[in-house]
């Protein structure tokens, strides 16, 4: 669950840009020609939206343009990771009658932004994502969007509907924040429908849920109650929010005050943290213990300590990351009902009604597995879900593949293993073939860990 930085990132003003390309042979649809039909697409519900016939909708090419914020994707992927390009289409840009304005992309000062990209040769599916942590709406473009376009999907994506370190402040009430990116995905989900019924002449055969972090957990979340939207996802590390624990807030306390010197190894270990993910502390004491925890207490339960962050997690990154003293002694058992309450109208049940493959890295050191993901494919099992459900620990994976490029022998990208997942996926949903039985990815000692992972083999169990 990455925090973005702390300093607003500076986007360029979108203008009307027509990138030359060559023509297309098609799409599924028929012979639908490149950018055939952009005049027909409008997203409903829009406040505001803006289209381009661009020749290329991957980073490859869209790096440096105002259609996509690689500052924004800053940490996710490793350096080495390889992308398809060369795919042309439409882009629409634009948002929703929204009240907050923390998203300044594209100079516009408005939530509720998001990207679809509608590729010329169409393989009659959607691809749906919200962005990871506090980001915004091109977070996941290197991640996700160039891979799918290039397999033919249709892409959308939104911001969630508030972002950035502040974004506890939206909402007239605890849990707002966090309740609005369920709805703005939701939303997304059916205007991206319609749009790509007006783009290809017909309805999306099939459309996928995916995100990574807060991603994870939209995906999580509209399994369970849109299940109606979507034919099946995948969970790249989704964020667990539960009523009465665990979650954030019962985990990164006790990683505050190890960070402020009144805690040990062993506070950690017992709230869910890794015995061998220390030599990733370091680096999480500095860029996100502190800021997550404050962040998503001051959402959940902004009476706890009215002055930290107060209202604002700061405008320096030193003030922004920085811990509050008193999240090390945060008790959320304790806390009063009205608190487990805001974070209820949010939470996880595991009654997921489609299928979903789950991935989590087992040196995470923001959201620890056995505070996460063990848990949920519990709370899916306990619900009757289980057969819905596929659970892989990729061994050496941690929360953001950035870290590889810093531990390239400890540490192994998650992102190889989605991409296999996502296959998975799909031939689990088209073709009923089913996907491997739970089980932890080993690291390969040898070969293209950055680029390649298999996920059949080791042991089957968790």
């Amino acid at each position: 669950m990455r925090v973005s930085r702390g300093v607003p990132l500076l986007a360029a003003a979108l203008v009307a840009l027509t990138v030359p390309g060559s023509a297309s042979a098609g799409s599924a649809a028929g012979d639908a020609g490149h950018c055939a039909r952009q005049e027909r697409v409008d997203v409903a519900g829009a406040a505001f939206q803006q289209s381009a016939c661009l020749g290329d909708l991957t980073t490859y090419a869209l790096a440096g343009t105002p259609y996509t914020d690689m500052a924004d994707q800053a940490g996710l992927t490793a350096r080495g990771t390889r992308n398809p390009s060369g795919v042309p289409g439409v882009q629409i840009d634009g948002y929703f009658p929204d009240s907050s304005y923390f998203n300044g992309t594209h100079g516009w000062q408005h939530d509720a932004q998001f990207v679809i990209r509608l590729p010329d040769r169409w393989n009659g599916g959607l691809v749906v994502t919200g962005a990871p942590g506090t980001r915004r709406q091109y977070a996941t473009d290197t991640a996700i969007s160039d891979q799918v376009l290039a397999q033919g999907y249709a892409y959308a994506a939104t911001d969630k509907g508030n972002n950035g370190p502040d974004f506890y402040r939206d909402g007239g009430r605890p849990g707002d924040a966090v309740a609005e990116w369920n709805m703005r995905t939701t939303q997304l989900t059916r205007a991206a429908r319609k749009v790509v019924a007006q783009r290809y002449g017909r309805a999306p055969r099939r459309t996928y849920m995916t995100g990574i972090s807060n991603g994870g957990y939209l995906t999580r979340w509209q399994l369970e109650n849109h299940p109606e939207l979507y034919d099946g996802g995948v969970d790249w590390e989704g964020a667990l929010w539960t009523a009465h624990g665990p979650s954030l807030l019962t985990s990164l306390p006790a990683a505050v005050a190890r960070t402020l010197g009144s805690a040990g190894d062993e506070d950690l270990y017992r709230v869910g943290f890794a015995r061998g993910s220390e030599f990733l502390w370091p680096y999480h004491e500095k860029a996100y213990w502190g800021v997550t925890q404050k962040i998503y207490r001051a959402e959940f339960d902004p009476s706890y300590d009215v002055g930290c962050p107060g209202a604002s997690a700061g405008s320096t990154a030193e003030q922004i990351l920085a811990p509050c003293a008193s999240d090390a002694t945060y008790d959320y058992a304790a806390r009063p009902a009205s608190v487990h309450r805001a974070v209820a109208r949010v939470a996880l049940t595991g009654r997921i009604g489609r299928p979903l493959i789950t991935l989590h890295g087992d040196l995470d050191a923001l959201l620890p597995k056995a505070a996460d993901s063990d848990v949920y494919a519990r709370m899916i099992d306990e619900s009757g879900r289980g057969r819905l459900h596929r659970y892989y620990v990729i061994d050496g994976g941690t929360h953001v593949d950035g870290l590889y490029d810093t531990y390239p022998e400890r540490l192994r990208p998650i992102l190889p293993c989605y991409r296999s997942a996502f296959d998975a996926l799909t031939a689990w949903v088209e073709r009923g073939a089913q996907p491997p039985a739970d089980h932890a990815v080993g690291r390969p000692a040898s070969g293209d860990v950055v680029g390649s992972c298999a996920l059949d083999g080791d042991a089957p169990g968790r």
